[in-house]
């Protein structure tokens, strides 16, 4: 494996466990019965951290849609190189600083957490493209 394609596979990972706290904020809310028979399909939570932390996990399936992608075409080309295996790897760090800082209510940090994410997207694209 390819060290994009295990970054890859632990960003999604993790993507894919993200919604488990606020969901167990769902049903310390609502109880059990309420929380699964609820006819609302995504009832806002109470608490704000849970709030923030929906849309954390929201923004990282939004961002997953387009490095899994890149991620792929460049392991195909055969245009990988030691920058974008750390840019792979920083992607995922990145990722989960935006899901941390998101959660707790860090503005800047968030948006800069997001920026390190986005510029690594543009590596991995860039290289495949052979403009890096």
């Amino acid at each position: 494996m390819t060290p994009e394609l295990y970054w890859l596979t632990l960003t999604a990972l993790m993507t894919s466990l993200l919604w488990l706290p606020y969901i167990i904020n769902r049903l310390a809310e609502m109880g059990i019965g309420q929380a699964v028979f609820n006819p609302n399909s995504d009832p806002s939570p109470n608490a704000l951290w849970a709030k923030r932390m929906m849309c954390a996990h929201e923004n990282a399936v939004e961002n997953l849609v387009v490095f899994a992608p890149l991620v792929i075409v460049l392991h195909i080309t055969g245009a990988a190189t030691s920058l974008t295996a750390t840019a792979a790897m920083v992607y995922f760090f990145a990722r989960l600083a935006h899901f941390l800082v998101y959660t707790f209510g860090i503005p800047g940090l968030r948006t800069i957490a997001f920026a390190v994410g986005f510029f690594c997207q543009l590596i991995i694209g860039l290289t495949a493209l052979n403009v890096l």
